[in-house]
């Protein structure tokens, strides 16, 4: 239910032809990436927490992680993020396929600065073997967001 209703709001945008299945799973960036024949940090990640009684989603690089001191600055809260089973009840998508597509009413969304290095990013499209190639622009444009942020780093390697 949630590919199909992630993927109706893609279509609806104009960019269904954008939509990608696998018939392997894309459940964790790694995955996604070889999925794709991609690099990972073209993995728009969506990652999900709780402020106040709210859910965020906070798309990011795939090879970037939340910084929490960055991150209590813009948000006035430690991070937290949400539970598999919180992150179905508030967005709407299970965890492998969460996405800014079809989620539920009331969840705030935000990218992250680590998005703008490409010109093309592939977050996912509501299942745990889908994904939408879209241009970083497409992705503002569709995701809903309430515009661009600054709380994420790179990983070590």
């Amino acid at each position: 239910m949630s590919f199909a209703k992630a993927a109706e709001y893609v279509k609806a945008c104009g960019l269904g032809d954008r939509i990608r299945e696998f018939p392997v799973s894309s459940a964790t960036v790694e995955l996604a990436a070889k999925a794709l024949g991609t690099e990972p940090g073209r993995i728009a990640k969506s990652l999900t927490f709780k402020v106040g009684e709210e859910a965020v989603m906070i798309l990011c690089a795939g090879d970037w992680k939340v910084d929490n001191p960055k991150y209590k600055a813009r948000f006035s809260v430690k991070a937290k993020m949400l539970t598999p089973d919180e992150v179905e009840q508030f967005v709407g998508h299970a965890v492998g396929g969460v996405c800014p597509f079809g989620r539920k009413e009331g969840v705030a969304v935000y990218l992250d600065e680590s998005l703008r290095q490409y010109d093309v990013v592939y977050p996912a499209c509501g299942s745990d073997n889908s994904a939408v190639e879209l241009s970083v622009e497409e992705l503002e444009r569709i995701s809903g967001s309430r515009g661009w942020i600054d709380v994420c780093r790179p990983m070590e390697r």
